[in-house]
């Protein structure tokens, strides 16, 4: 849906960009599927350098996310693509944060493990066939349509 005119390969390539955020911060979901097939490892491997800079530098994800939203998202003079796509990234990583907050809740009760590890997994596949999508359709040119979240996504860019 590229009603807000043709978008460029630079604009492109910018609006995949910030989808790494909440890929980064959903690896922690994935922890037992990275045990259980360690061939899924492979999605690490061209992770490492932003994941290296990521876990260097303290309380990067917060520096990173104000940063999205400051310099990207409430600038004007961006195209609406990246600053859509950004607001998209940065709303996927605020569900994710909610998720582990949920997680850390159900945590401590007894007996409920193997529910956490389930329900770690189901928000890791989530979160990567989401990244997945998204890109794919910002490659391509096209507005990744999220349920709910690109909605959220249109009220704050404009």
């Amino acid at each position: 849906m590229a009603w807000r005119g043709s978008t460029t390969v630079k604009d492109r390539i910018f609006a995949c960009l910030p989808y790494l955020l909440p890929l980064v911060e959903g690896l922690g979901f994935g922890g037992s599927l990275f045990q259980q097939f360690p061939a899924l490892q492979v999605i690490l491997i061209p992770l490492s350098p932003v994941l290296a800079i990521y876990g260097g530098i303290p309380f990067a994800g917060l520096i990173i996310f104000f940063a999205l939203f400051m310099l990207v998202v409430r600038n004007e003079k961006i195209a609406h693509f990246i600053r859509f796509n950004t607001m998209q990234a940065i709303l996927l990583s605020i569900v994710l944060t909610l998720c582990s907050l949920l997680l850390r809740v159900l945590n401590p009760v007894p007996g409920v493990n193997f529910a956490t590890e389930t329900l770690a997994n189901t928000i890791f596949i989530g979160l990567l066939v989401a990244v997945v999508y998204s890109v794919a359709q910002t490659i391509m040119g096209r507005y990744a349509e999220i349920p709910a979240i690109s909605d959220a996504v249109y009220m704050q860019v404009r």
